[in-house]
């Protein structure tokens, strides 16, 4: 099938390459606006978990939402304070707004607006910073006010991560790909982020997507498209340089490293998708951006290159560089001289490294996470400095209860030393001051301490606190389905391109190093991490790590097929893959890096952890824990029961017109 398929797009390169115009324009039109139309909230809290269920208890009993969306924090005295609250209440949306409390000098007053219950949040904080734009002694925040403006910051990276990342990529290609073979990446990467922008425009209709999503899409389409059109290219020139016409060339690649990109974008999805089984907005959205862009960077790169291959054909050669192989072959050799001491010895040192990732600090999404310079950050930071935190939500209980039990109400919320208030519709209100931070250790215990009391009526707990208690419960619960599900998607995959059981459980083995490794920087170098943004960062470092690890299984595995030894095998396909690997990996770790470049903190621990394990997995563990490895277990590395090889000789995928030597 692939072969066909590059035969019909290199038959007639300029028909393809005119199908490939209309598409991008096509995509561009239809899927270029999909950024404005994603509004999935912030997707870190389960809908179903009891703060959730809490929430729309008391917003149905009031129509009104929880907690204040719109903060104003006023530079005046009382009067200030009741005028601005006059202008806040006019903004359409907007229910109700409130004076609060002075700040500790009496310069200050906050200004709280709820907002009606299912209001577009973010268009009615765009309503309310317009209504006060130009005044300097009103600063307009909270919580809605934050969404609005995270939104703007991820539009914004996006456009600084293309300027900085695009004219970066075009000169490394430059160098790693050479001469007009520099364009062949960057076509089929615009392919990419278009054709999975167009994508996303359909799923967004039947689910709301995330906004941070984009970024995943752009980093991780420029990555994956380098990354196989790469493989592709060094493929065809390889065969050219053995005197192949670029037909037959093209041919041969499909077949081989065509073989390998479709693996290897199998894999990634499979390892991405498993992100969906977190029911959080924000891990289902990255699940189903990264899962989607693996599947068109694969199928853009067999579509598209095999034309450009065709059309420039011995344009392109370009011998390869017998010293560089011969390094790579010689480092190879050199490492399975004394396989078990270098095996042991890198396993305890990414060991060692990754070790502190298990103390990590989990902190939620708050609106510290917009950058500073924004007014809902401003206003964040002045209510922690001059108000004590005063701009924070409560624990809230929502107590099921008829008006006529008032009494055993008022008596159960004095257990709190809190007041309860009748809402209508059988809903009680009781707000609880939590001292300290609203997410804090103090908060969060007090959301324990109200769950396992006794209570006269079914009582639900929503607020900060809650909500990051619930999303840690939610990530516990589901974690082991889906660490179980991407090592079974990943096992499965890598057995039907292999045959082996060996190789899967060892490839899964060191991916689960590597992400440990590389997700340790996030440790020393921020404060907190956020769980979700931890989840989605260890998705991408096992898929892309799996990624490299199918790509010289492939060449490996062509070397023992045709009748090389053990060693040898591996010494060729290392050989034949190092240079590759090494560009592939510093090109992706630029294109995800520009995750680095953003003024929003988690969005930058994406970049920085999953650039460190692209780096960590190319030259650490393909350069040495691979070839170790394979040399301690030798032809055990090919080693299947019975049973699963025959199954393999009837369902397994191997290359068109080339027969396994069996194991």
């Amino acid at each position: 099938m692939l072969q066909r398929l590059g035969q019909i797009s290199a038959s007639r390169p300029w028909r393809t390459l005119l199908v490939l115009l209309v598409f991008i324009v096509l995509a561009g039109v239809i899927g270029g606006p999909v950024a404005g139309r994603m509004n999935g909230g912030d997707g870190f809290t389960p809908p179903d978990a009891e703060s959730s269920q809490a929430t729309a208890q008391l917003e149905r009993a009031t129509g009104e939402e929880t907690s204040p969306g719109v903060i104003l924090l006023v530079r005046g005295d009382d009067a200030a304070a009741q005028a601005a609250a006059g202008g806040l209440a006019a903004v359409p949306g907007v229910a109700r707004a409130e004076p609060g409390p002075p700040s500790t000098d009496g310069d200050s007053r906050l200004v709280m607006g709820t907002l009606r219950a299912g209001v577009d949040d973010e268009e009615v904080a765009a309503d309310a910073v317009a209504a006060f734009e130009g005044r300097d002694d009103v600063v307009v925040g909270g919580g809605a006010v934050a969404g609005l403006q995270l939104s703007e910051t991820i539009s914004a990276d996006l456009g600084r991560a293309e300027l900085f990342a695009f004219p970066l990529l075009f000169l490394l290609s430059l160098l790693f790909f050479r001469g007009r073979a520099a364009v062949l990446p960057l076509v089929v990467g615009i392919t990419t982020v278009l054709g999975t922008f167009l994508v996303l425009s359909g799923v967004n209709l039947a689910y709301s997507l995330n906004v941070f999503a984009l970024n995943l899409v752009i980093g991780l389409g420029l990555g994956l498209a380098i990354d196989y059109t790469l493989f592709l290219l060094t493929r065809f020139r390889e065969e050219l340089s053995k005197g192949a016409e670029p037909r037959e060339a093209v041919a041969t690649t499909m077949r081989t490293a065509g073989r390998t990109v479709v693996f290897s974008a199998a894999t990634v999805a499979a390892a991405l998708g498993t992100l969906t089984l977190f029911p959080l907005g924000f891990a289902e959205s990255m699940g189903l951006a990264g899962a989607s862009v693996a599947i068109v960077a694969g199928l853009a790169s067999l579509a598209v290159s095999p034309a450009l291959l065709a059309l420039w054909g011995h344009k392109l050669a370009r011998k390869e560089s017998a010293a560089a192989s011969g390094r790579w072959h010689r480092i190879a050799h050199g490492v399975m001289r004394r396989p078990g001491v270098i095996a042991v010895a890198t396993a305890a040192v990414m060991l060692v490294v990754a070790l502190p990732a298990l103390s990590v600090n989990w902190t939620p999404v708050g609106a510290d996470a917009v950058p500073t310079g924004n007014s809902a950050r401003t206003l964040s930071d002045a209510s922690e400095a001059e108000f004590g935190g005063a701009a924070t939500t409560p624990v809230t209980m929502a107590v099921t209860a008829p008006e006529s039990a008032a009494g055993e109400v008022e008596t159960y919320a004095a257990r709190f030393d809190a007041p309860a208030r009748y809402l209508g519709s059988n809903t009680w209100a009781v707000n609880v001051e939590a001292p300290g931070d609203a997410v804090g250790e103090q908060a969060r215990a007090l959301v324990d301490d109200i769950r396992t009391a006794d209570a006269p009526f079914p009582v639900a707990v929503t607020g900060p606190a809650a909500e990051f208690v619930d999303q840690q419960a939610t990530i516990s619960g589901r974690l082991p389905l889906a660490l179980a599900a991407l090592a079974a998607l990943t096992f499965v995959l890598l057995w039907l391109m292999t045959g082996s059981i060996v190789l899967p459980l060892k490839a899964i083995v060191m991916n689960a190093l590597t992400v440990g490794a590389a997700l340790a920087p996030l440790v020393f170098l921020y404060d907190g991490v956020e769980p979700t943004n931890f989840l989605v960062s260890a998705a991408l470092i096992f898929a892309l790590s799996t990624d490299y690890g199918v790509f010289l299984l492939g060449r490996i595995k062509e070397a023992r097929d045709t009748g090389e030894t053990e060693r040898e095998a591996v010494a060729v396909g290392i050989a034949r893959t190092g240079r590759v690997v090494t560009a592939a990996a510093i090109l992706l770790a630029v294109a995800i890096g520009a995750f680095s470049t953003s003024a929003i903190p988690f969005i930058q621990q994406i970049g920085i952890a999953v650039a460190f394990g692209v780096l960590i997995d190319a030259f650490v563990v393909r350069s040495l824990l691979v070839p170790s490895l394979m040399a301690l277990l030798g032809k055990w590395n090919w080693w299947s029961p019975k049973p699963l090889r025959r199954l393999h000789e009837r369902v397994g995928i191997s290359e068109e017109g080339r027969e396994a030597v069996p194991a």
